[in-house]
């Protein structure tokens, strides 16, 4: 197994770093961007960037800058853009001639998808979402989408039947509204953190399985390069 190597995502005022894991056979890259409660060495992101290294597709995780610089606070959201724009950059000149796609957990996905419906990503094929945070909790809505109508790619929406931050039927809905350039992959008794209870006869291990297997499904409709 490939291990990550640590390399720097420069920005107009500094840097963040970043870990890109690049397998043997590679088909495809997902730029990953962590939750807005912790970086991209949490343990979640370490098992994802694993997996879908076990299934030919490297992976760029980086930091946001608050989170590098230890400030509990997220970024604006042009910082955390800006942020995207740059890794996405790092990533498309470390790997040259690989599919690009883009997005990560909650906080970070968001801050992709809305990147992505301002400006064009260049070489990014698709956006895939690891719990996309429709709404605060317990606070059913559906104003976080209205930008997702805006991106010009294919999304993925990879969402727990249990995440408080996205009822079901909401999310249901908007990828229904967006129409094909959206598909919805529900995880039955999955949380925001894809945590799943003993009495649901699965573990957390079978469902980062099915999320990737389910990413690299779906990259491959959408000009991954994996092999025959």
């Amino acid at each position: 197994m490939a291990t990550a190597r640590a390399i720097t995502v420069p920005l107009a005022d500094g840097s963040v770093s970043a870990l890109l894991l690049v397998p043997d056979t590679t088909g495809a890259c997902y730029v990953i961007a962590h939750g807005a409660g912790a970086g991209m060495r949490h343990a979640f992101l370490e098992g994802v960037a694993a997996a879908l290294a076990g299934r030919g597709i490297a992976t760029l995780r980086y930091q946001f800058p608050y989170m590098e610089q230890g400030r509990g606070r997220p970024d604006t959201p042009a910082v955390a853009m800006a942020t995207v724009r740059a890794a996405i950059g790092v990533a498309a000149a470390e790997l040259p001639g690989v599919p690009l796609f883009a997005g990560g957990k909650s906080f970070g996905g968001r801050m992709t998808s809305e990147l992505a419906s301002r400006e064009a990503l260049p070489g990014v094929l698709g956006l895939a979402f690891l719990g996309f945070p429709l709404h605060a909790p317990k606070k059913p809505d559906v104003k976080r989408a209205t930008h997702l109508y805006q991106v010009p790619i294919p999304m993925l929406f990879l969402q727990g039947t249990r995440d408080d931050l996205a009822e079901m039927g909401r999310m249901r809905s908007v990828c229904a509204d967006i129409g094909a350039l959206a598909t919805l992959h529900e995880v039955d008794g999955a949380e925001h953190s894809f945590h799943v209870l003993k009495r649901s006869g699965r573990t957390d291990a079978q469902v980062l399985d099915e999320l990737c297997d389910t990413m690299r499904q779906w990259m491959s409709q959408h000009g991954a390069n994996f092999p025959a």
